[in-house]
């Protein structure tokens, strides 16, 4: 049995900011622990090559599969975390005209583009640099990577956690507390707890919906950003699809590409072979930006849907919208001081955002009960 003060539960954004928080507050009794083999949760990158990108990978040409964007006027914590890390960012470029294809039988139509007000930006390298740089600042040995939590039990006086590997083998974790950086929904699908949760708190999780969760993206990327030439932006709407919604992913002084969001809903997603479906998306390309985007050098396809650590099935037919966030503890009961939700889904100001996560984060760590001068108030 492995005995820590903290277990982190998920390795994404709030699961790193978290521990970035604890070390930063002098407390090094914790660990993280991430079913993937990889750290970033739902900030997942690809390189030119559309490879998936290893941790710390030094290049600029690195391109988002998960969030992309965030807004430094209104997410301030998350700007300033940014800063204090070190790391460049830029307005997305949305200058020149925007395609809008209204109907299948009609051609796409070039209207005049707009400026989004507030800009949304974006950081050099991608989101996954912001992963990589708290990643930085964090005691590898406490990150425990390949560790699925499959069971809570809530004991007297401390917490224990049963874990599998990828060979199926068992590790039991002791420690004071939980902080569960994983969306609420997942949570209550995946992990056994004992006792039971409370049934309202459960139900409020079993019903957050999961924000990327019935999302898919699909990925082009380019020697150079062809459509600027032509006075367009990269954006374009469509209800021809299959992608509804396309922007520009190009990196300032790297490669050019272009992303879309499908608008084909999960559930049918499923049954149409990845292949299919990037035919589908090349040939709506070709359409919009000409016959060269029909070949990009390399292209990806990531349905977030699909992903075991990130959806359930109640993920497959579920809006596409940022819920309302729940309670992130029980207010009483064997759990009550044990454990708190810290993903963005529990973030009050910004759930679901990138900022979601670095908000609930912090309220999470800030309001810890074995943290000197703090309490828990359990009835």
């Amino acid at each position: 049995m492995q005995t820590t003060r903290i277990v982190i539960v998920g390795a994404g954004l709030s699961g790193l900011y978290a521990a970035y928080l604890l070390a930063r507050q002098g407390i090094r009794e914790y660990v993280l622990l991430e079913a993937r083999n990889t750290l970033g949760g739902r900030i997942a990158s690809v390189d030119a090559s559309g490879r998936a990108m290893p941790h710390m990978a030094n290049t600029i040409d690195r391109f988002d599969l998960g969030p992309t964007w965030f807004w430094p006027d209104q997410q301030r914590e998350l700007h300033r975390l940014v800063h204090e890390l070190g790391l460049e960012s830029f307005t997305q470029f949305d200058t020149g005209d925007t395609l809008v294809e209204r109907s299948y039988n009609e051609p796409p139509v070039r209207v005049r583009g707009y400026t989004n007000s507030p800009a949304s930006v974006r950081l050099i390298g991608g989101m996954g640099g912001l992963i990589d740089a708290l990643r930085r600042t964090l005691d590898p040995q406490q990150i425990v990577t390949g560790q699925v939590v499959r069971r809570l039990r809530s004991r007297e006086s401390y917490v224990e956690l049963d874990s599998t590997n990828d060979d199926g083998g068992v590790t039991t974790w002791r420690a004071e507390h939980v902080l569960l950086a994983l969306p609420p929904r997942l949570v209550e699908a995946t992990i056994a707890f004992e006792p039971a949760l409370p049934q309202e708190l459960s139900q409020e999780w079993r019903a957050t919906a999961t924000w990327m969760a019935p999302h898919a993206k699909y990925l082009a990327i380019y020697d150079t950003p062809f459509w600027r030439k032509r006075g367009l932006s990269g954006v374009a709407r469509s209800a021809r699809g299959p992608l509804a919604e396309i922007h520009d992913a190009s990196m300032p002084g790297g490669r050019a590409a272009l992303f879309g969001f499908f608008g084909i809903p999960a559930h049918v997603r499923k049954s149409v072979s990845e292949d299919v479906l990037r035919a589908q998306c090349r040939a709506q390309f070709a359409r919009l930006f000409g016959p060269q985007a029909a070949a990009p050098r390399a292209d990806v396809i990531k349905d977030w849907a699909q992903d075991p650590y990130t959806a359930t099935a109640a993920d497959l037919k579920a809006a596409a919208h940022h819920a309302e966030a729940p309670s992130s503890t029980a207010a009483s009961g064997p759990w009550c001081g044990r454990l708190t939700g810290i993903a963005s889904e529990w973030s009050l100001q910004f759930p679901g955002y990138v900022a979601g996560a670095i908000e609930a984060a912090r309220e999470a760590v800030h309001a810890l009960p074995i943290l000197p001068t703090r309490a828990g108030q359990c009835f």
